[in-house]
């Protein structure tokens, strides 16, 4: 999976995937009974076809066969989106984790996967962007769908608005997309607003919350909790599909949020009870952005799987020694002493009251006035 490698100054670097499965490794994530590790395999253009067009997965293949052509109308060859020698490959490759995990859910064989590799939310149906060639996480939901799933529901953590998943979705009825993310104001893609609610046969299917730079884990929390759980349980999803781009992290270089290692665990804890409150523990997720790749990245996505496996790693966990050691021989850098970094999760419920005047209140009662009364709900008090 480390093939999927823009170069060596590309914010998405491979190492966050080997640093990943190296400290899950270590900390016996991998080897708890009830894990299996299983390969990721290159989907084929029929797969990829459920989601993109085959224009699209051509020119793909036509890039990556000869890495002097670019495609910058379909996204290929751009500054965000660079074309490499075997893109295609390493880019279905990524999106057949997604369809393991899928196909893993739908034959029952467990009840929740991770591809902490995935999570390539701004690929369109026809074209490439924001790091992201092929959207698996649209395809692991059409896969579910195609496999007789009634309805999903989408949770965008990330720090960027999930356009690209979205929009596939945009007339969907079967599929609810939630995205919270840094507003379009200040961030890429300039996108994910309240009143973005989706097409006009499935008005409601699409949910955002464009929080203000600076939010912290308390506002980032709170937000959370003020508009997922109570849509999620409204609409009753028989699976539950996640994206957990750790890139809202508060020393991550491409965003303006400001959580923390332990809010993301937080959040990651509470997706897990969602879908046990819910759809049985039906529950598929994935990674995504995430650009600190010593400290942040693999951190977070450890907690995501020894979540998902029922075995969360308990936050003053010491940072396996084992690990340190080979941060700084192979990479040359110094990584933490504890999975935690001792932040405040604390979030003040949404039934404590509104303040108009706080910037986060007023975002959040946005998303819960445009869209909460389509459901049954409303949005000063549910």
């Amino acid at each position: 999976m480390s093939a999927y490698n823009f170069g060596p100054n590309h914010p998405m670097s491979p190492k966050r995937l080997d640093l990943t499965a190296t400290l899950a490794r270590e900390l016996g994530i991998f080897d708890l009974p009830q894990v299996d590790v299983v390969e990721a395999y290159v989907a084929s253009d029929d797969e990829l076809a459920a989601v993109h067009t085959r224009e699209y997965i051509d020119a793909v293949h036509r890039v990556g066969q000869d890495p002097t052509l670019s495609d910058p109308e379909r996204g290929l060859g751009t500054e965000d989106d660079p074309v490499f020698a075997g893109i295609h490959e390493a880019s279905a490759r990524l999106a057949g984790g997604s369809l393991v995990a899928a196909n893993a859910i739908i034959s029952g064989a467990v009840p929740r996967a991770v591809n902490f590799g995935g999570g390539m939310h701004h690929a369109f149906a026809d074209k490439g962007a924001g790091f992201c060639i092929y959207n698996d996480t649209a395809l692991c939901i059409q896969k579910l769908l195609d496999s007789g799933v009634s309805k999903i529901v989408y949770i965008d953590i990330d720090a960027h608005h999930g356009d690209g998943t979205e929009k596939i979705f945009w007339d969907e009825p079967r599929v609810l997309t939630i995205s919270l993310h840094e507003s379009g104001v200040s961030l890429f893609p300039g996108t994910g607003f309240a009143n973005d609610l989706g097409g006009p046969g499935a008005i409601g299917s699409a949910v955002n919350v464009a929080l203000p730079a600076g939010t912290s884990d308390a506002g980032w929390l709170r937000a959370f909790h003020a508009v997922v759980p109570q849509l999620v349980e409204a609409f009753a999803p028989q699976v539950i599909v996640s994206q957990h781009g750790c890139d809202s992290h508060r020393d991550d270089e491409l965003t303006h949020l400001n959580t923390s290692v332990d809010g993301q665990r937080e959040a990651a804890l509470s997706i897990a009870a969602l879908a046990d409150k819910v759809c049985g523990g039906r529950w598929i997720a994935m990674g995504g952005g995430g650009y600190n790749i010593v400290s942040v990245v693999p951190r977070v996505w450890s907690h995501l799987m020894a979540i998902a496996a029922g075995r969360p790693v308990p936050l003053r966990t010491a940072v396996p020694e084992a690990w340190r050691s080979y941060v700084a021989e192979k990479y040359g850098k110094v990584a933490p002493l504890l999975m935690s970094e001792d932040a405040d999760t604390w979030w003040r419920s949404w039934e404590v009251g509104y303040n108009p005047s706080d910037a986060l209140d007023r975002t959040v009662m946005a998303t819960r006035k445009a869209v909460f009364p389509l459901y049954g709900l409303d949005p000063w008090f549910d």
